[in-house]
């Protein structure tokens, strides 16, 4: 960054909120020696600053100081641009209307010239997103929740049940077209990723129940057990199809690299109390993986695989005769 992008970006942040010289050399990536230096340098172009000393201290702009209106250059305009337009092709968000009333916004006040630069470069990149047609209609309310940490009791549909549920929201976003919210659940005795789409009604709840500690009806022994046990090494090769598949998964989808023209690998540490969700979606991979290790593993999905196999060696009406008996 040159230093009068550095200068403009300091006068920024301290127009928003006080900053120590540490919390701005940490945002710009250079030194703290630097950061004084811009400062001596903002004071001596008459820039009204001062330093508060303390725990909670900082330079400060002088109350009633305003930066004059500012203009985006071409790369911070294809920025916010690009992001806005990546969240048109959300089927829903909490920003709604404001989406398309900003973007015309910000081309209003660009030159011509700007404009003719900008909006091919647009055509040519993007976020990928899914297409969906749910509605999440408490998505809005859920920012100011998670955002206050209130406490909710949520009328949540899974894909076996439809319950109630107390829920602490720590964080909402947005990934392959849908939202989610990340809470803790004391029904679960973990933190847990809900689809808000799947909420079907909200309430806002001064104290959970039992403190907000695990419920007995939530308690499973096994999956206390498998909390507890060592996390497990996960081996596997992918083809190419397998590899995209594989990084679109939250949590393992940086794990996967490229070892050859034609061969993908992927190697992470399991928690014990994910086993479960290995052995299916490995197993969905089908010929696009193959696990190398652990043995359990593959064993568990031969297994799978070899149940999967007798039933469709059966004729149909054989295999629900024989689901009958």
């Amino acid at each position: 960054m040159k230093r009068m992008d550095r200068l403009l970006a300091i006068l920024i942040a301290l127009q928003r909120r006080p900053e120590t010289a540490q919390n701005l050399a940490d945002k710009l990536e250079v030194s703290k020696r630097t950061i004084l230096r811009d400062m001596q340098a903002l004071s001596e172009l008459g820039i009204p600053l001062y330093a508060v000393p303390g725990p909670s201290g900082g330079f400060r702009l002088m109350e009633g100081f305003q930066l004059a209106p500012l203009h985006f250059d071409v790369d911070e305009a294809l920025t916010v641009l690009f992001a806005l337009h990546s969240l048109t092709k959300m089927a829903d968000t909490p920003f709604k209307q404001a989406r398309w009333t900003a973007v015309d916004k910000i081309k209003s006040i660009m030159p011509e010239q700007m404009l003719k630069q900008l909006e091919p470069l647009l055509e040519y990149v993007e976020f990928e997103i899914p297409p969906r047609k749910v509605k999440t209609p408490y998505l809005s309310d859920l920012l100011v929740h998670a955002a206050e940490a209130h406490w909710l009791r949520v009328l949540y549909r899974s894909e076996n049940q439809r319950r109630w549920l107390e829920l602490l929201p720590r964080k909402i976003f947005a990934a392959h077209g849908f939202w989610y919210c990340e809470a803790w659940s004391p029904t679960h005795g973990e933190q847990r990723t809900f689809r808000v789409d799947r909420m079907e009604s909200i309430e806002r709840i001064d104290t959970p129940s039992n403190g907000g500690k695990r419920s007995v009806s939530g308690k499973r022994e096994s999956g206390m057990e498998a909390r507890q046990a060592p996390d497990v090494r996960i081996v596997a090769r992918l083809t190419y199809r397998g590899a995209l598949l594989a990084e679109q998964d939250y949590h393992i989808g940086e794990c996967v690299k490229q070892v050859t023209d034609e061969a993908w690998e992927v190697d992470f540490r399991c928690p014990a109390a994910e086993w479960r969700w290995a052995v299916r979606f490995f197993f969905a991979l089908g010929m696009d993986a193959e696990v190398i290790e652990p043995a359990s593993l593959r064993r568990e999905i031969g297994e799978m695989a070899a149940k999967l196999c007798e039933r469709y060696s059966q004729q149909p009406n054989q295999a629900h005769s024989g689901e009958q008996h």
